[in-house]
């Protein structure tokens, strides 16, 4: 297949802690010239939009804001969804209320309608978690930007929002609606984005529940790349399997023949 589009990870992908992915830059270039358009479909909840396209920009890497589809923004469409007017409660790391636009946010001291669970970091300790457990037993809705387990940064691999996620769901009997990959949803605004259809894209990313299983889930052709959180262990003892396996970003011009 040579497809018309693609959906494309960031961190992991084209950079790892905001440092690019060698060739990546290069690669990105190579499928610009190509006239393949691209849809940029980030988990990353500590940046917006802006900061990331101007951390990308500033690497080497030109992404126009229209195009990245973040875990904040896609937890805000949810919102404005299935809880409208809703008194939220985000527990999280970053400055990402730009993206949660007309959200109505409230303090940790205010009793939410909804929880909002974004990046894990230091504000998930123990009393924080307990009482997002106990509004979850009490009927609380929660909302997961999403629910990767970890994450790699250039200190090596760090626990990450899922891995809390799933303890909290289990003790409590609940499950958490979730915005960013693997949700179809956010594939689906993917999508809409690159005005194609699942046949004619490609995703290319680095975790295969978030986005190889995320994107087969919806007859989209995937790519996993042996960066950021790849792991050959995950690989070999995994029932996803990727429909391409290549060693980076840098090596997607030449599979598409360009």
């Amino acid at each position: 297949m040579h497809p018309r589009g693609l959906l494309i990870d960031i961190d992991g992908v084209l950079t790892v802690s905001w440092k690019p992915i060698p060739g990546s830059s290069e690669a990105l270039g190579r499928l610009r010239e190509s006239g393949i358009t691209m849809a940029f479909l980030t988990n990353t909840t500590s940046m917006t939009r802006g900061s990331i396209a101007a951390a990308l920009d500033e690497v080497g890497l030109p992404v126009e804001i229209e195009e990245i589809l973040t875990a904040p923004s896609m937890t805000a469409a949810l919102i404005l969804r299935d809880h409208p007017g809703a008194r939220c409660w985000m527990v999280g790391a970053g400055d990402v209320v730009v993206d949660l636009d007309g959200i109505h946010l409230v303090s940790a001291a205010e009793p939410p309608d909804v929880v909002i669970l974004g990046g894990a970091g230091p504000e998930f300790d123990y009393p924080t978690l307990n009482r997002v457990f106990r509004l979850a037993m009490e009927g609380t809705p929660m909302v997961a930007m999403h629910r990767n387990v970890y994450w790699r940064t250039q200190d090596g691999l760090q626990l990450d929002t899922g891995a809390f996620l799933g303890a909290i769901e289990e003790a409590a009997g609940v499950r958490a609606a979730v915005a960013g990959k693997p949700s179809p949803a956010c594939f689906q605004a993917g999508l809409e984005v690159l005005g194609l259809g699942p046949d004619q894209v490609m995703m290319v990313g680095d975790d295969l529940d978030a986005d190889v299983k995320g994107a087969q889930a919806l007859g989209i052709e995937s790519v996993l790349v042996r960066t950021g959180k790849f792991r050959n262990e995950a690989l070999a003892h995994s029932q996803v399997v990727p429909d391409h396996v290549v060693d980076s970003f840098a090596d997607i011009p030449p599979m598409l023949g360009l």
